[in-house]
Formats: structure tokens, C-alpha cells, sequence
């Protein structure tokens, strides 16, 4: 009963996504790429910000949640590499695959513990803001070895509008200061806009024959996001005793699909975007099965 309740809480997230399948042709290709950078520097930056500042953060929540979900991040770092032997021959072709295994889809997360029936938002948004910059910085220094400047993704990862907007959004709730309404209200504007636009965005470029793709390789990458780390940090929360809204927020966290835009990063180091836009799609489609589990599992065990 709760996993059908779940299921249909994130089901409207989900026809959003075959919304944005459904359209994709009424649009160009540099309308879509538009709405992805729109929502890369300026609706996410605002979720994220609102979401961290809006409720005092105190500093035991970045002590206890900061190593967990790096953590969860390395996990995914060193299991990913298992794949290596069976996938591409050039390294940066590979990363650009290998960095599915630990990085994350944002917009799904704030869309996702809204199902849970005591949503730890504040939890969420540290864990978001202090996973940022080392999924970007693990991702960065991956794609960097196969090709590019490494003071080039220094610069990268240090003016990344996510890391920027997660580290202010900490500030402020760290600090108690109030931002006045005035200030505050057009960034919560932005902040209801970054989710759907995401969705729509998603099914719009996602390759929804990927599934029929799944291979050796494809799958070690799948099972390490979706099973692995998920499994792992509920093994964490069980272990260490940790308090359930921090626990939750870790195992929801890990069993997230991969970030939507992991393939504009890929394709950016020159390495092969076809292959990273089709493990982005896989890790999608199934999520909306092994999500819905987890979450399932959350209310009933922690």
C-alpha cells in the first residue's frame, strides 16, 4: 500500500518526463540545449539556494551529513570502476560514462522526498549542497585525464552555479539571517519553475530505446547507482544509528538516477556524449522502478 502511494506521488514527475518525450520534435535541438542552460545557471541555483537558506542549518547537520554522502559519492567512484575493463578503449570516453555511477539527478530529489511523509528538506538541501562540488570535482578531474586543461576544470568546478548556490544557501542557513521577502520571493519564483522545466527537458532529450542497450558494462554502472549505494547507506543509517531524517535523506539521496545533464559534461571533454546520454536514460527509466523501492523501504525501516 505504501509503495502504491509512493508510486503515484512521483507518477505526475514521471508523465512529465514522457511530456517532455512527447514534444520533442516541436522544438529544436537549440531550444532544448536554451532551457538546459537556463535551468543549469539560473532555476536550480535559485531551488537550491531557497531550499538551504530558508531553514536554520546547524553545524552537527554538516558534521554528520557532509562524510555520509561523500561517502556514498566515493562508493560509487570506486564500484563504477569495476566497469572499466569492458567499456571503451579511450579513458575519457569512459569517464564520461563512469561518472553515472555517483552523480546525481537534483531535480528528481526535491520531486522525491516530497512523497515521504515527513519530508526532511533541510537534511536534503545540506546533503545536495555539500555533495555538488565533490560529484562535479571527482567528474571534472575523470573527464580532465582523458582531455582538457586541468586549470581549466579547477575553474570549472570553482564557478559551477550549483557549488555557488549551495554554499551561499549554507551561509545564510548557518548564519540565521533572514533575507527580506522582497529578495527572497522572486528567487521561490525561479525555485517552482527549476522542476518542471527540468522534467520536460529530460524527456525531451532522454534516448528511450536505451534500455534495450544494457550490456556488461551499462549494467556495473547501473547496479552501482541504483542498488549499490542505496543499499549501502541504508546499510550506514542502520549501523551507525543515525537519527531517521538523516538516514532517509542518505538513502534517498543515494538511490537517485544519475544527474540529467551528465552527457553535456561528457560531451564537452570530447568524450563520447551518445554513450553518457544512453546510461543517463537507462538510470532514469529504471528509477522509476527501484525509486519508488527505496523510498518504501525508507518509511518502513527507518
Amino acid at each position: 500500500m505504501i509503495f502504491i502511494s509512493i508510486l503515484f506521488g512521483l507518477l505526475p514527475s514521471f508523465l512529465m518526463v514522457c511530456l517532455g518525450g512527447l514534444i520533442r520534435k516541436r522544438l529544436s535541438v537549440n531550444a532544448w540545449q536554451g532551457l538546459d542552460r537556463l535551468n543549469f545557471e539560473i532555476l536550480f541555483p535559485a531551488l537550491i539556494f531557497v531550499a538551504a537558506s530558508s531553514r536554520p542549518i546547524e553545524l552537527r547537520d554538516i558534521a554528520s551529513i557532509g562524510p555520509l554522502v561523500w561517502a556514498v559519492l566515493t562508493l560509487g567512484l570506486a564500484a563504477g570502476y569495476l566497469a572499466r575493463r569492458f567499456g571503451p578503449d579511450r579513458f575519457v570516453d569512459f569517464a564520461g560514462a563512469w561518472q553515472v555511477s555517483w552523480r546525481f539527478n537534483t531535480a528528481m530529489a526535491f520531486v522525491a522526498v516530497e512523497t515521504l511523509m515527513d519530508p526532511p528538506l533541510g537534511e536534503l538541501a545540506v546533503a545536495v549542497g555539500l555533495a555538488i562540488p565533490v560529484a562535479n570535482l571527482f567528474a571534472v578531474t575523470a573527464l580532465s585525464r582523458g582531455g582538457g586543461s586541468l586549470m581549466q576544470t579547477v575553474a570549472k568546478v570553482a564557478t559551477n552555479p550549483f557549488l555557488l548556490a549551495s554554499i551561499s544557501g549554507v551561509i545564510v542557513g548557518l548564519s540565521g539571517i533572514q533575507i527580506p521577502e522582497v529578495a527572497m520571493a522572486p528567487l521561490e519564483m525561479l525555485a517552482r519553475a527549476a522542476i518542471p522545466v527540468a522534467l520536460i527537458s529530460v524527456g525531451a532529450t532522454m534516448n528511450w530505446g536505451a534500455l534495450a542497450r544494457l550490456n556488461r558494462f551499462s549494467g556495473i554502472i547501473v547496479v552501482t547507482k541504483l542498488v549499490l549505494l542505496p543499499a549501502f547507506a541504508l546499510g550506514l543509517g542502520l549501523t551507525l544509528g543515525l537519527e531517521p531524517a538523516i538516514a532517509a535523506t542518505l538513502v534517498l539521496f543515494a538511490a537517485l538516477p544519475t544527474a540529467s545533464a551528465a552527457h553535456v559534461l561528457a560531451a564537452g571533454f570530447g568524450a563520447d556524449r551518445e554513450l553518457s546520454a544512453t546510461l543517463v536514460a537507462q538510470t532514469t527509466l529504471l528509477a522509476a522502478v527501484s525509486l519508488p523501492i527505496w523510498i518504501t523501504v525508507i518509511e518502513l525501516v527507518l
